[in-house]
């Protein structure tokens, strides 16, 4: 993409209304817009970013057997009242009527659906499990939106949920997930904690929120140094061994974590002294069993190994897409901008010319261009070089390719690394190789 033909409009003053980092900086860097209250437009750059995660939260996914469906925006309310949760639900569902009176509702979640769908499909225990997704918009009526796509109204979630015959079944799901959702962060670059969570009146342990390490988090974290370390993409794990699955487990819940709602103290002493770890934690994702919760007040069965009706038994594995943009944004920036991993960027580099109309600037900066244009952000204006280093550590690029009349003279570039600010200089091949085996 060319910057002088681009429709990213990045802003030099921080909108007063901006209170937290990543509004302030997705504002600027030109990724959003808002429309209403809580509710934002996403442009070109922003949209990349939005799409790289939902790639890989999709890839994942597929990886450890779930199967992605689209379910509508707009729901029945029958289906609510079904469940039992139409009025129970609050005033964060916004509830609509259409032409003929009837009932609706912009889908905050979607339990309701999708167990709806598989009980009219599924008959027999030989058809589950089943783990079933989507990477969808969500509305709910928020009292006091805030922190731009932290805490916005309308937001992008993967909503997934497993079904299966029976507890154990489920256990086995529930820990698919927690494999698919750490490989996931690992992609993404940064270190989400699993959080043994609250399962309310349920009860039991199967209850995990991921929070990412940022120091604006709304919840305090204590969690085992060690796990800064773990590689999740090392180690094998056949998903379709429960003992694979039990392995994997046992190892991730052998490391402390917990926020400070449910920090046990005697638990945490028992962590070597050098391994503590405190800090701020921001939720992006969480993993829930619930059992036959829906699939009894909805009242949907299959036929079991000796023909019984049997209710099967759910969880639910929600990441909140365009939340995590916000939360990478806190846990990577400087004052100068946003510091995006690689595999997020929405460009791989920015190609800075600094000489705009000299004849060799000019045919190296097309050359490196014409190499990958759909990775590379050619900043061929004619703006002074300043300005051009100042856009280009506002948006984040993993890599700059700096060009200017001398270097280029020789063939050679400058290459800097924007998280830690490590220059090279290398020729042209050098670079692009450097550049895009990242």
């Amino acid at each position: 993409m060319r910057l002088s033909r681009s429709f990213l409009p990045t802003l030099k003053e921080t909108p007063s209304d901006a209170q937290i980092a990543s509004h302030r900086l997705m504002l600027r860097a030109g990724l959003v817009r808002q429309t209403a209250s809580g509710i934002y437009t996403w442009l070109p750059a922003g949209l990349k970013v939005l799409r790289n995660i939902a790639n890989i939260v999709r890839e994942e996914q597929d990886r450890v057997g779930a199967q992605e469906v689209l379910m509508a925006t707009i729901q029945s309310a029958e289906l609510w009242k079904r469940s039992g949760r139409y009025d129970a639900y609050g005033p964060e569902m916004l509830r609509i009527k259409d032409r003929h009176e009837r009932e609706l509702l912009y889908g905050p979640t979607n339990e309701e659906v999708i167990t709806d769908v598989v009980g009219q499909e599924l008959k027999s225990y030989k058809e589950l499990p089943q783990i079933l997704y989507q990477i969808q918009w969500k509305f709910r009526d928020e009292i006091r939106p805030r922190f731009g796509v932290m805490r916005g109204r309308e937001f992008y979630m993967k909503d997934g949920y497993g079904f299966d015959i029976d507890y154990k079944s489920a256990v086995d799901t529930y820990r698919k997930m927690m494999l698919s959702y750490l490989r996931t962060f690992q992609r993404l670059g940064v270190r989400a904690v699993p959080m043994v969570a609250d399962t309310g009146p349920i009860g039991g342990d199967l209850s995990h929120e991921f929070l990412i390490l940022a120091p604006t988090g709304e919840s305090g974290v204590f969690y085992d140094g060690a796990l800064d370390t773990l590689d999740w993409l090392a180690d094998p794990v056949d998903v379709d061994k429960s003992e694979d699955l039990e392995k994997f487990f046992k190892n991730v819940s052998s490391y402390y974590a917990a926020t400070d709602e449910k920090h046990d103290e005697k638990a945490w002493e028992s962590v070597p002294a050098e391994r503590r770890r405190e800090g701020r934690g921001i939720e992006v994702a969480h993993i829930f069993y619930f059992g036959t919760k829906y699939t009894k007040s909805m009242d949907i069965t299959v036929a079991g190994p000796d023909g019984t009706p049997v209710h099967p038994e759910m969880g639910s594995y929600g990441i909140g897409v365009s939340r995590l943009v916000g939360a990478i944004i806190e846990a990577s920036h400087d004052d100068a901008g946003i510091i995006w991993p690689d595999n997020v960027a929405p460009f791989k580099a920015a190609i800075l010319n600094l000489k705009v109309g000299d004849e060799t600037c000019d045919t190296l900066c097309e050359a490196l261009y014409n190499k990958a244009p759909e990775q590379f952000l050619y900043d061929d204006r004619s703006d002074r070089a300043g300005a051009k280093f100042a856009d280009a550590d506002l948006m984040g690029h993993p890599w700059q390719i700096i060009v200017g009349p001398r270097g280029a003279k020789e063939g050679k570039v400058e290459l800097k690394r924007r998280a830690t600010g490590e220059r090279f200089e290398l020729t042209v091949d050098e670079a692009l190789a450097k550049v895009l085996s990242a």
